[in-house]
């Protein structure tokens, strides 16, 4: 009989990992698909590990079932081939607040414990599993950048043999600009406010996706600065919040205003820093090629493709239109340039591109790929975006079972598409796959 699969370890994305607040007894969830407290999970702006509101103790809890129970349950099935031989197939639920650089130590601890938990399982240990022991990663949007920032720490240590990230932004989201700003996106959260305003501005893990691909911001007056890295480029209103949130919570001296500008630009710092890190990052380095990394992209949905920032009394002022949310790849008469905007409601197709991966690697799919028996799930990409439900896509199930299979595909039950500008030719997914128009 064939060695087991290796067991896999799924990171869901931002937001989607539940809070609890363990200060009370019994504990509270803070944070749910149903509840949002924002008060109790806004962190403190003297020291960003803990919550403005004390005393609490909010830590992770689990990712959100409703977006992710049916991905684990059919891994969980598909690569099992008998009910006495189990594939282990974990959540790794995180603190989605913090630094992406705490996470993925996290995950490597966590990776650890899977590979010795696994150790224990009788077939894997006749199979002589500990001899080169490893995991597979899968990662749903911001889990693809905790897991190539993993490998990035980890280098040749990465105990990592294939990976699949679904929609996840590595160079970044226009949601996140618009989450900062207003308080309100496709990325988590209900109606605007101005606590999930101070919430969003004071969460390192929200920087860690603002947008970063060429082109992406066009700049009326380049006095201005360059990059939304640089705190002198936002909106006077995100500077004033943060001051007032400063003015209203720190406890440290010196004015509020200069308390808040420190912040704000070890914020952006930060997340630069992290995001140069990702842009390094070589799969050689940690031991995988380009055929072990499943890269799903979603297209075929109107996405925020771009950010105009203008000057308004010498002060940058952001133009959030419509217009800059597009979808051409469907447009007979665009060029491939112009095909490539489009998105999956969140995430650009530019955002979506890692630096470590070639373009003719990425496997794009659109909503038409789920299974016409998928009603719920297609009415809840167009009513909720395709970016979210994406990972409930059955087609996506087989394709993820494949990938770290190795397995044939006899029956064209697996397909994809190309980046713009591939040529079907030049197309050269992890796997071999039912090329799709």
């Amino acid at each position: 009989m064939p060695a087991p699969v290796h067991p896999v370890i799924f990171v869901p994305g931002i937001t989607a990992t539940a809070l609890k607040d363990e200060y009370p007894l019994p504990p509270e969830t803070v944070w749910s698909v149903l509840s949002k407290d924002f008060e109790r999970i806004t962190l403190h702006p003297d020291d960003l590990r803990y919550e403005a509101r004390q005393p609490v103790r909010v830590i992770r809890d689990q990712p959100f079932e409703i977006a992710y129970k049916e991905l684990i349950a059919e891994l969980r099935h598909n690569l099992t081939p008998r009910p006495d031989k189990p594939v282990p197939v974990y959540a790794f639920g995180y603190d989605w607040r913090r630094p992406l650089a705490e996470t993925e130590a996290a995950l490597g601890e966590f990776i650890d414990e899977v590979i010795d938990r696994t150790k224990l399982l009788k077939h894997y240990h006749a199979s002589g599993y500990a001899d080169d022991p490893k995991v597979h990663l899968i990662g749903h949007s911001m889990g693809g950048l905790i897991i190539a920032g993993h490998l990035k720490q980890a280098g040749k240590r990465a105990r990592v043999a294939k990976v699949a990230t679904l929609a996840s932004p590595f160079r970044g989201s226009f949601e996140a600009v618009l989450k900062i700003t207003t308080g309100t996106a496709d990325l988590g959260g209900g109606d605007s406010g101005s606590r999930e305003r101070e919430a969003a501005r004071v969460t390192p893990g929200l920087y860690h996706l603002l947008p970063s691909m060429p082109g992406a911001i066009t700049i009326e007056n380049p006095a201005l600065g360059s990059s939304l890295y640089q705190p002198e480029l936002w909106q006077p209103g995100v500077h004033a919040t943060i001051a007032q949130f400063v003015r209203m919570h720190g406890l440290g001296k010196g004015s509020a205003e200069q308390r808040a500008a420190d912040l704000f630009a070890s914020l952006l710092t930060q997340a630069r820093e992290h995001r140069a890190r990702l842009e390094s990052l070589k799969l050689t380095d940690a031991g995988l090629q380009a055929k072990d990394w499943l890269c799903v992209v979603g297209v075929d949905c109107k996405t925020r493709t771009g950010l105009r920032i203008r000057a308004r009394n010498g002060k940058p002022e952001f133009e959030l239109e419509s217009e800059d949310r597009q979808n051409r790849w469907a447009d007979p008469e665009a060029t491939p340039a112009q095909r490539a905007a489009t998105g999956d409601g969140t995430v650009p197709f530019s955002g979506a591109v890692p630096a470590f991966l070639d373009q003719r690697h990425l496997v794009c799919v659109t909503p038409d790929d789920f299974g016409y028996w998928e009603i719920q799930d297609r009415v809840l990409a167009k009513a909720a975006g395709f970016h979210g439900i994406l990972p409930n896509m059955d087609m996506l199930h087989r394709l993820l079972a494949r990938h770290l299979t190795g397995a044939p595909d006899h029956h064209g039950n697996t397909w994809g598409r190309p980046a713009p500008g591939i040529a079907p030719s030049q197309w050269q997914p992890p796997l071999p796959l039912t090329l799709k128009p």
